[in-house]
């Protein structure tokens, strides 16, 4: 920040001399290093992972200050451009809810000129991405995305020049995007492989140009087969490559094979990366890589008519988010004290639709992730967004057993004090043990209505954040993703809007209990979950299901009339709890859980005993059995 402050005060200077008025902003622009006496001075300016975040926060600059930015560096060097490298127009309720198109108007004003598309450019589907693409004032450039005949979906090049300065810019696209977006939205195209096509591409232009710069989604992922670093080491002519999908920072470049200067910006319009190349005879002199952050442009100004842009499209959206989903009769428990430390019959609901649109065998989700409640009535687009803000997505991996197992220890390690890691899950059902110690707590494990094998490898859906150790599900982030399948908010209102209004009367149905691992039978069974997607939540319980407990011993009784038929075992054990009990009064404020916890039992049995039909639902005043 020194140097800046020391250089802006000589453009102050410079701006007084030339009769300026007023006094010159910190420019970050001006952070470069002296550059050579000879050559023309180029700087590429450059994004990557951005998902939609253009609004900012105090981790990320948004897109109106990226444009202040720009404007900048513009102002400072004319000979400048800026690149995109993907990941761009989804990943955030401000692009999904008009498919990508909010994001081409921002970025057509920020006059990009050049970008490559990333796997979640095509989560609109291929074709959508092509009609966009013709919206988009710049060129969309990709060398290995075929159509099955062939035919190349985007063109594989653009030459730039830039006071006189050719410049080639060659586009790459991951592979992996055949399964990191729904494969749906993939048919009909085929993406080849990035080395070779980037060496073809290199060896018909490297003669026509003074600089080639690769722009490509790539990322440096150790999963990944294809990467920035295994291009550069194969194909040699590259002098840039601009990399992405990784959401790797690199803070000054990195030197890759071949001499070719890798680049990349990490994600979510955190950093602005910066290259800045000099030129002279026509071969590249000299190049170095840096990161522009929030901190370093405090003194930039937002751009005005870029946030004035994104404001408006913000109230444009209004309507949108009012828009009615489905009905529910019943509260879709959401409450931050409840997902964070029980199952709830929204958690249920979310994996349900995680499960559904992925076809995995389990879904898991973190509780801290939904952030709030549905009540009874009329459900909005924006009530499904209040409850999933983040935009994250569902990916599927290839886990084992025993990495579940070690999941589900870790996501009720704080049980029953609430966390924002607990699991919220489907396709599987297991029990906690509070008086074991944390890591052998989970029991009694079922996928498919099977107990869980610790060798076997089984499909999890999960999200984005989950996938990669968030929340301390480290186990899962060996694992490279096996498909990806939109963002959380899309999945829910499609399911919800699937299954029908009727199917909403869902409520908790056990999937998640708590139990000795020595005893046997303690907690209401639950029906198998199924291992196939499922098409709706487990039907309501009208009545409680019956259960094998302990009985009590019962107090002396008569004998029963002899043509009276004997009780059934799951009859005799209710009534002989009922008979054993003490009444509670619902006090404000109270949950059956703490009841439970209170009078040394569990608000399953509670729920039972009380014949409750939504256990969620207890209201002050409410006298409660409670067993002896």
């Amino acid at each position: 920040m020194n140097s800046w402050k020391k250089i802006s005060s000589l453009l102050t200077t410079a701006a007084l001399l030339f009769g300026c008025l007023g006094t010159a902003a910190a420019d970050p622009a001006a952070n470069t290093a002296t550059a050579p006496v000879s050559g023309k001075h180029i700087t590429i300016l450059h994004t990557n992972d951005t998902h939609a975040h253009v609004v900012a926060n105090d981790k990320e600059m948004g897109f109106a200050k990226l444009a202040g930015i720009i404007d900048q560096y513009r102002a400072s060097n004319p000979n400048t451009l800026l690149l995109d490298d993907g990941d761009t127009v989804h990943g955030t309720t401000f692009a999904t809810l008009v498919n990508g198109e909010s994001i081409v108007k921002v970025i057509n004003k920020l006059r990009y000129d050049a970008m490559v598309p990333g796997n979640h450019e095509f989560n609109y589907g291929w074709k959508h991405l092509v009609e966009l693409s013709k919206e988009i004032q710049f060129p969309v450039l990709s060398a290995n995305i075929k159509q099955t005949d062939g035919t190349r979906l985007f063109k594989p090049y653009v030459i730039k020049e830039v006071d006189g300065v050719k410049i080639g810019i060659i586009g790459l696209t991951t592979p992996e995007t055949a399964y990191k977006t729904n494969p749906k939205n993939v048919e009909g195209i085929q993406f080849t492989d990035p080395a070779a096509e980037a060496k073809a591409a290199v060896d018909e232009i490297r003669s026509k140009v003074d600089v080639v710069v690769v722009l490509g989604h790539l990322g440096q992922d150790a999963s990944s087969t294809d990467t920035s670093l295994k291009v550069v080491k194969e194909v040699p002519g590259i002098d840039i490559f601009i990399d992405g999908h990784s959401h790797t920072v690199l803070e000054k470049g990195l030197v890759g094979d071949n001499g070719t200067l890798i680049a990349s910006a990490g994600e979510y319009t955190k950093y602005l990366g910066v290259v800045d190349l000099w030129v002279d005879g026509g071969k590249v002199t000299q190049k170095q890589a840096k990161l522009i952050d929030s901190t370093q442009a405090a003194d930039v100004q937002p751009n005005a008519e870029i946030a004035a842009l994104i404001a408006s499209i913000q109230k444009d959206q209004e309507p949108i988010l009012k828009e009615v989903v489905t009905q529910t009769s019943v509260d879709l428990e959401g409450a931050r004290e409840k997902v964070r430390a029980s199952e709830t019959n929204l958690g249920d609901l979310l994996t349900d639709a995680m499960r559904d649109v992925s076809g995995a065998d389990v879904a898991l989700t973190n509780g801290g992730g939904i952030r709030a409640s549905i009540k009874t009535g009329t459900v909005t687009k924006g009530d499904i967004i209040t409850v999933l803000p983040f935009g994250n997505q569902i990916v599927t991996l290839k886990v084992k057993g025993s990495d579940i197992q070690a999941a589900l220890e870790n996501g009720t390690a704080s049980y029953p004090e609430p966390s924002g890691g607990f699991p919220q899950v489907s396709g599987i059902s297991f029990k906690i043990d509070t008086s074991a110690a944390k890591g052998s707590r989970v029991h009694s494990v079922l996928i498919g209505g099977k107990a869980l094998d610790p060798e076997a490898t089984y499909t999890l859906a999960t999200n984005d954040f989950t996938a990669v150790g968030g929340d301390q599900y480290t186990m899962f982030a060996k694992y490279p993703q096996a498909g990806m399948f939109g963002s959380l908010d899309e999945a829910l209102i499609r399911y919800m809007q699937k299954i029908g209004s009727a199917s909403l009367k869902v409520q908790a149905d056990g999937r998640i209990q708590e139990a000795k691992a020595d005893v046997k039978a303690t907690v209401p069974a639950t029906q198998p979950v199924p291992a196939a997607p499922i098409a709706s939540p487990s039907p309501v319980q009208e009545k409680p299901q019956a259960v094998s407990t302990p009985a009590a011993k019962p107090a002396p009784a008569k004998p029963a009339p002899a043509k009276t038929q004997p009780a059934k075992p799951q009859q005799a054990s209710a009534s002989a709890q009922a008979a054993n009990s003490h009444v509670y009064v619902v006090k404000s404020g109270d949950t059956l859980y703490d009841i439970s916890r209170k009078h040394g039992t569990t608000w399953q049995q509670l729920g039972q005993l009380n014949k409750l039909k939504n256990p969620h639902r207890i209201y002050p005043g409410q006298k409660l059995n409670i067993p002896a």
